[in-house]
């Protein structure tokens, strides 16, 4: 697909729409090559009350970024849908109210800088076009950057996702090149297939090295996005000698 990445302010107005009136409807999630964030995985397989390991099997692949070793986990390819997303339907999507961030972003893109003087995070946006997307075309109501953001409800996502933005970037600066298969491995159970990484810590004595609070222990067993958070302190830990600070 041909695209056009232009920047655009997040106070800038923006006329798009998306609706299952447009004639490109769907269009949008066929001929994929879409990566997915271990927040998106979380969504996606409790929306279907599905394992981690078994969602991850069923519709997903895992492949090795070649210059950093990281897992990049991506919709499993079909050629006989067209590359199309697994949950598409002549509907829509089956799986809206938690489908991926980048779906909820689109026509936008979004990048991160994070100051090494201050810490503060700068976000930057830009629209995508694309030849086959039509939504340009339909006037039916401008909106701000802002305010199309915060009618996908995509807040969140952006929030999660930053935090393994983060990750990798701490990763590039102290850890550069490609890690070694069983760190690879490591990130991927702990932050991809998070169902698994519980299963490790109650039942293989993962956390026994480290003192974790009763608390601690509680929240894990059914709180997921916690789960996840403590996944990636548990990287940094192994990775980088960072010191857990259990908090909740």
């Amino acid at each position: 697909m041909e695209e056009e990445m232009i920047p655009i302010d997040p106070e800038a107005v923006m006329s798009f729409n998306c609706s299952s009136q447009n004639i490109c409807f769907n269009d949008c999630c066929r001929d994929l090559s879409q990566a997915l964030t271990p927040y998106d995985i979380l969504r996606m397989k409790n929306n279907l009350g599905m394992p981690s390991q078994e969602f991850l099997r069923r519709y997903t692949s895992r492949h090795t970024g070649p210059l950093s070793g990281l897992p990049v986990v991506e919709f499993k390819p079909n050629p006989q849908t067209g590359h199309a997303c697994p949950f598409v339907t002549r509907k829509g999507c089956s799986i809206y109210s938690d489908r991926p961030g980048s779906c909820r972003l689109y026509p936008l893109a979004r990048a991160i800088s994070r100051s090494r003087q201050t810490g503060q995070v700068m976000e930057y946006y830009a629209l995508i076009k694309e030849d086959h997307c039509k939504g340009f075309a339909e006037r039916t109501g401008d909106q701000t950057v802002k305010e199309w953001l915060a009618g996908q409800d995509v807040a969140q996502h952006n929030f999660q996702n930053d935090k393994l933005m983060m990750l990798i970037s701490t990763k590039n600066m102290i850890l550069p090149g490609r890690l070694e298969p069983v760190q690879a491995d490591h990130f991927y159970m702990a932050l991809y297939d998070i169902d698994e990484f519980r299963d490790r810590i109650f039942n293989h004595g993962l956390f026994n090295v480290l003192n974790v609070p009763p608390g601690i222990l509680d929240k894990i067993r059914d709180n997921d996005p916690f789960l996840l958070d403590l996944g990636i302190k548990w990287i940094q830990y192994i990775l980088f000698g960072m010191e857990i600070k259990f908090e909740g």
